[in-house]
């Protein structure tokens, strides 16, 4: 059984995330013409799923279960964590002022999930 406390990073960047989500269009920094250019948007994306992939699948990686279990979980975190970043698109256009639905957004968080997936294969999976 893995203890609850080793999902507290994961929980806690998990509301991270949420809160940042939903910051109304207007409250977020404007990017320059060059930070539009590398699409800048896209790599912070990438980067906050990851983490948050990375950060619920590292209890399970790191526990003492079979190899095959382990990666049960892990795809079935990262499923969820994909789907999260789908909904978190719906929530910013029905509930945020000044924001959009953007599905590359939600195609750089699912990036963002299988780059934690790999992480993982490599780090602790071998």
């Amino acid at each position: 059984m893995i203890n609850l406390k080793k999902f507290l990073p994961g929980i806690a960047w998990f509301f991270l995330v949420l809160i940042l989500i939903c910051l109304p269009g207007d409250d977020l920094p404007k990017v320059g013409d060059w930070m539009s250019a590398i699409y800048f948007d896209k790599w912070v994306h990438v980067g906050m799923f990851s983490v948050l992939a990375f950060l619920f699948m590292i209890p399970f990686c790191k526990s003492d279960m079979t190899r095959i279990n382990k990666w049960s979980f892990i795809i079935k975190i990262a499923i969820s964590i994909s789907i999260w970043g789908l909904t978190t698109e719906f929530i910013q256009k029905f509930f945020i002022p000044g924001r959009s639905f953007d599905l590359l957004d939600w195609a750089a968080d699912s990036v963002g999930v299988v780059l934690a997936v790999f992480v993982c294969r490599k780090l602790y999976l071998k």
